[in-house]
């Protein structure tokens, strides 16, 4: 097995770049710069936005599989963003390239944007798709797309909606790093739902997830979720409860904000089936997160794959 990583100086990229590392899977990492934390391994410096010819750059990596994590994600940007399109026909004509090259396997990273989330608790085969965001709409089409490819090519395609992810390396813009902060006193108190329910998972086991859905042969569509959901208000009183915080000086500020649905969780059996099962608990997590980010009291770079 030899893969092809997007992505990998990403928030979620770090992590499952060191979950394929551990497994001692070779992995060639794909981006426009080296990670600061590049602790070694092969490195192709590429913009998935500016190659012309992916014919010859899938031929060169030579991967029998492939794990494409990059798209634009930039805090609060990301969801009506032009560059949503040009991630979709890059990722397109990555996907084709690559299975013209021999490629044998693809992982796709997509998003619980692509569901109707008036639904709340998202099953892959039963929940509608129906995206509010010019994201969740161009993860949806390139999912389209990306599936019809590979199969002409007879080649399986896993496609891994993300939830709520959370952990080291995240944007301090993000809900956690933001709390933590509050908390920590270094910004003003901020209203939240407190009375919606949240589906969090921890980055290394969203990274052990892709790790399995790549290694494990997958095909079709799978949400990467924990499957439980978690209170807003509850998040608020953990973390406070960390950092000997007093939660009410958040929770008195929280009014509903429209549109925002009271629950978005995503059923995980499928992926489940294939052995993968979340290792790390939210409030175990938090601790984990809160502690490092206070003895080192800063934040690790947000990078781009």
């Amino acid at each position: 097995m030899k893969v092809l990583l997007t992505g990998a100086g990403g928030f979620i990229g770090r992590h499952v770049l060191d979950a394929l590392d551990k497994q001692g899977i070779e992995t060639i990492a794909v981006g426009r710069r080296k990670p600061d934390t590049w602790s070694g391994g092969v490195f192709e410096v590429a913009d998935l936005l500016e190659i012309d010819d992916f014919d010859a750059f899938a031929g060169k990596i030579g991967a029998t599989h492939l794990l494409h994590l990059a798209w634009y994600a930039e805090h609060g940007k990301y969801w009506n963003s032009p560059l949503n399109l040009r991630w979709s026909e890059a990722t397109t004509r990555l996907v084709e390239a690559f299975c013209k090259a021999g490629g044998r396997q693809v992982v796709i990273a997509g998003t619980c944007a692509e569901y109707d989330w008036s639904y709340g608790f998202c099953r892959e085969a039963e929940t509608p798709i129906e995206p509010a965001t010019l994201y969740g709409s161009a993860k949806d089409a390139t999912r389209r797309l990306a599936i019809a490819i590979c199969r002409e090519h007879g080649v399986p395609c896993a496609w891994g909606r993300i939830f709520l992810t959370y952990g080291i390396g995240e944007a301090p813009q993000r809900l956690v790093p933001a709390l933590a902060d509050v908390f920590r006193g270094e910004r003003d108190p901020f209203a939240i739902d407190k009375d919606c329910f949240r589906d969090f998972l921890h980055v290394a086991d969203l990274a052990a997830a892709f790790t399995a859905l790549l290694t494990g042969g997958a095909n079709g569509v799978y949400n990467i979720s924990s499957g439980e959901p978690v209170r807003l208000g509850d998040v608020v009183g953990w973390i406070a409860g960390i950092l000997d915080g007093d939660a009410e000086r958040v929770l008195r500020l929280t009014s509903g904000r429209p549109g925002q649905p009271p629950l978005l969780v995503g059923e995980n059996r499928k992926l489940k089936e294939l052995g993968w099962r979340p290792a790390i608990t939210m409030q175990q997590g938090l601790r984990e997160l809160i502690a490092r980010n206070t003895h080192g009291h800063a934040h690790m770079p947000r990078m781009f794959g």
